[in-house]
């Protein structure tokens, strides 16, 4: 139950931060057809969600207030999954497609919005790509990022043929990773649990599959997929995101002006190579840090909240920056990789 806990715990934790980045990357990600009948991409690619680290990257619609729901249907795109692409600069067209059905008809899906079992391996798009064209299916989109087919059935059996919004965030998925194949990037069963560990607060695969009702190869390769991207991030981008600092913690009983040594070892774990602690004093002065905090007294083991407050608002403010120029330079790389796609539409339903 440990293992539960953990990821009940990590799930409620994210739900909220990721709903508010879900409104902004639907508005981001919305198709104007009108406006995407030429094969290069139309309209100035929107911004960077959050990075990978805050797997920033996937549409997820997991609420705190369906925690207990998740361990019976999963969610319908699990809220860790980083392998989203903020960029959308695809060509789209609206097309019309027959699908094959497992008798051998053929149903046209222009103006429907479910489809039957035998319907879910038919093309529902197609996406070109150096000059290679790839066929999209309905069970493509709808189990991408580790969730089960059977998470998407309606009452009377039948399914809701994927929002366009989500076939093209699958199309753009699908070609960063074949970019990352091709650069040689792959996850280590190491790095999986590492991964693991760090999303979800625990790396047993399996009590994260029985938690969200996945199957645990799913989870594996979602993570795996979450571990090339991260890699892929770090490759193409020339910045380096520092850790992104956490909040001391406030005294019990107010005083922050008491110092302590407890204040000293995080600051300085924050200074690091502007404090000299053989010498307790600053190794330098031209540093981010010590415009703010040069008028505290800090020593090796003295310093008060106050100041403790004041080093984690430069180092936040650094980590903001660097998270930005990082960002921009991952736009940059999407909108370059994917300004020579195009995808075809079988239908624009939004929902």
């Amino acid at each position: 139950m440990a293992d539960e806990d953990k990821i009940e715990d990590v799930a409620e934790k994210d739900a909220d931060s990721v709903k508010e980045k879900d409104v902004e990357a639907k508005a981001e990600k919305d198709v104007e057809p009108e406006a995407a009948e030429t094969e290069k991409g139309a309209g100035a690619p929107p911004a960077p969600g959050a990075a990978a680290a805050e797997p920033a990257d996937a549409p997820a619609e997991a609420d705190a207030a369906d925690a207990d729901a998740h361990a019976h249907r999963g969610p319908s795109t699990p809220v860790w999954v980083a392998i989203c692409v903020c960029a959308l600069v695809v060509g789209v067209l609206a097309g019309f497609f027959l699908l094959g059905g497992a008798g051998g008809g053929s149903v046209a899906l222009d103006g429907r919005t479910t489809l039957s079992a035998d319907e879910l391996d038919s093309t529902i798009a197609t996406y070109t790509f150096d000059g290679v064209r790839t066929n999209v299916t309905a069970r493509d989109v709808l189990t991408f990022g580790g969730s089960s087919v059977d998470t998407a059935v309606n009452e009377d059996g039948t399914y809701n043929v994927p929002a366009a919004t989500n076939v093209l965030v699958y199309a753009q998925n699908r070609i960063i990773l074949d970019d990352a194949e091709a650069r040689g990037l792959t996850a280590s069963d190491e790095e999986i649990s590492d991964y693991s560990e760090k999303t979800m607060g625990t790396s047993d695969l399996a009590s994260i599959a029985s938690y969200y009702g996945m199957d645990e190869q799913a989870v594996r390769d979602t993570f795996a997929q979450s571990v090339v991207i991260e890699k892929l991030r770090a490759s193409v981008c020339e910045t380096t995101l520092p850790e992104q600092p956490t909040e001391p913690t406030a005294p019990a009983d107010g005083a922050e002006d008491t110092p302590t040594a407890d204040y000293a070892s995080y600051i300085i774990a924050l200074l690091g190579d502007e404090w000299d602690s053989e010498a307790g004093t600053w190794a330098r002065t031209d540093g981010d840090f010590y415009a703010t905090l040069s008028t505290y007294e800090i020593t090796n083991d003295s310093a008060t909240y106050a100041a403790a407050e004041a080093a984690y608002n430069v180092a936040y403010s650094a980590y903001q920056d660097a998270y930005t120029q990082m960002s921009n330079e991952w736009s940059d790389y999407t909108r370059n990789l994917l300004a020579g796609a195009t995808i075809q539409l079988g239908s624009l339903a939004t929902s």
